[in-house]
């Protein structure tokens, strides 16, 4: 069987806030964008219940109808948007291929990554059952729900100390669970946290189950002691870091040593030229809708003036 091949002015790689953006932008310009959605359609919104603080939407909107809006807009441009995974890449030439699901080759001019991150979970099946009832990835996102109420955030270093220190100043209580004893934060970061009242470090602790029938009603840890300690909590975070989904293009992008793709200070500009990145797959500092839709602007804006640089009609 003959290998298929086609060729886009623009391929678009995930279809999150940045990549519908990317499209939205792309195809108002007429470069006929070409996007390939990814394993989760939408992004990590669609496992988000309500959002609350993107512009526009002044009652709030649920994550999947907020993505089914962007990706509405988009496709009313004319961007042909597809189901398939990106499994390999070839930034070696001038025309960058793609591989779609192992047999599908895209050429392209331009590739505008979309492809995000994924958080990093405990592996609790009660943690994947109570997500989005009251188990978060996002304290910044969902911790106004939780406001006079106590919850707990799991997480040692820099982000979940200062989403601890940001849950302390909506609810009543934050019990933080440390699993050695110390943090890994930076000592100012562990200063802001223990000078905290509300927060109560647990060192030397991990989670054992989150209890709950329809939401999260408590959580039981357990210490290195083998000794239990049930926290009645409604809201339960966790902060033990993000994966951007960006391992097929190691081998062609300059990554930084957690793995998000490195991008030219004010642009979306990547080492390779007519590759640009947008959204968490090289943002480690926001990781909002907001900003990943900004940036998905910018990838659309780089790839028209390369385009346009390059004399490609």
């Amino acid at each position: 069987m003959s290998e298929q091949i086609e060729h886009v002015k623009c391929l678009i790689i995930g279809s999150g806030p940045a990549g519908y953006t990317a499209a939205i932008y792309a195809a108002r310009a007429a470069l006929k964008p070409v996007m390939y959605q990814g394993l989760q359609p939408g992004g990590q919104l669609t496992i988000t219940t309500e959002v609350e603080n993107y512009p526009g939407y002044p009652k709030g909107t649920q994550g999947p109808e907020m993505m089914e809006d962007f990706k509405a807009q988009a496709e009313r441009f004319g961007t042909d948007i597809r189901w398939g995974l990106a499994t390999s890449v070839d930034f070696s030439g001038p025309i960058h291929k793609v591989v779609i699901d192992e047999k599908t080759t895209i050429t392209a001019d331009t590739i505008i990554i979309a492809t995000g991150a994924s958080a990093k979970w405990l592996g609790l099946p009660s943690e994947e059952r109570l997500n989005g009832f009251g188990v978060s990835a996002c304290a910044v996102c969902d911790g106004f729900f939780f406001k006079g109420q106590d919850v707990a955030i799991v997480g040692a270093g820099d982000t979940a100390a200062e989403e601890a220190t940001y849950l302390a100043k909506l609810c009543k209580k934050v019990y933080m669970i440390v699993r050695r004893d110390e943090m890994r934060a930076s000592k100012a970061m562990q200063t802001r946290v223990l000078n905290t009242p509300n927060i109560e470090v647990l060192y030397n602790s991990s989670t054992k189950e989150i209890l709950g029938g329809k939401s999260v009603e408590a959580a039981l840890i357990v210490n290195d002691k083998g000794e239990e300690r049930k926290l009645d909590v409604t809201g339960f975070f966790v902060a033990i870091g993000h994966q951007p989904n960006t391992a097929i293009f190691k081998d062609y992008l300059t990554l930084d040593e957690t793995g998000y793709i490195q991008t030219i200070p004010g642009s979306s500009k990547t080492n390779v030229p007519g590759v640009f990145a947008t959204g968490d797959a090289q943002d480690h500092i926001y990781r909002q809708a907001v900003t990943a839709a900004g940036s998905g602007c910018m990838g659309a804006l780089d790839a028209e003036r390369y385009l346009a640089a390059n004399g490609i009609h």
